[in-house]
């Protein structure tokens, strides 16, 4: 298994779906921007999430992408940081183009960066977050190694280059699949 394989653990801890399906609804996305918090992230952040990584089936780590008419999907790795994007859902993000690389946005809240490098060397399809400015990224062309970079999961099918068809900014809706 590589490190990007989500986990196929024969059953899923129901609590743990529960309780990020609970925190969702909780602290759940607002319609329109995103508005990223100032502050440190991961580990120097106090705030940032210590609990354990809920141990999860493939459904689980499933997300909806919507932009516009076009729909995505996308499979979460096992990671602290997939586990608190997905307490986050569902979440609109506005979204700016960079470089003719990738799509970003902020996030409502900073992810745990617990059990991640320092940077990552996302490839094209790959769903990210960059933690300096606690942003959102779909990666549909070749972005090199970067600090900051966390690999989140990966585009599902053609999504990367349906995505990279999509000029300028967008608004994209993230939701639990």
């Amino acid at each position: 298994m590589t490190p990007r394989d989500p986990v196929r653990a024969p059953g899923a801890r129901l609590a743990a779906v529960a309780l990020a399906a609970t925190l969702g609804a909780c602290g759940g996305g607002s319609a329109g921007s995103s508005t990223a918090p100032s502050g440190p992230t991961g580990a120097d952040d106090p705030t940032a999430s210590t609990r354990p990584t809920p141990d999860l089936t493939e459904d689980d780590m499933q997300v909806r992408i919507t932009i516009g008419d076009r729909r995505f999907t996308a499979t979460l790795d096992d990671s602290a940081a997939a586990a608190d994007l997905l307490t986050q859902l569902p979440v609109t993000v506005d979204m700016t183009d960079h470089g003719g690389v990738e799509k970003t946005g902020p996030l409502l809240a900073p992810l745990s960066l617990d059990g991640q490098p320092d940077g990552a060397d996302p490839d094209v399809g790959d769903l990210g977050y960059y933690a300096p400015g606690h942003d959102l990224v779909l990666y549909y062309g070749d972005q090199s190694a970067f600090p900051g970079i966390v690999v989140l999961g990966r585009l599902d099918g053609d999504a990367a280059a349906r995505i990279a068809e999509i000029d300028g900014p967008v608004t994209a809706t993230v939701e639990a699949g």
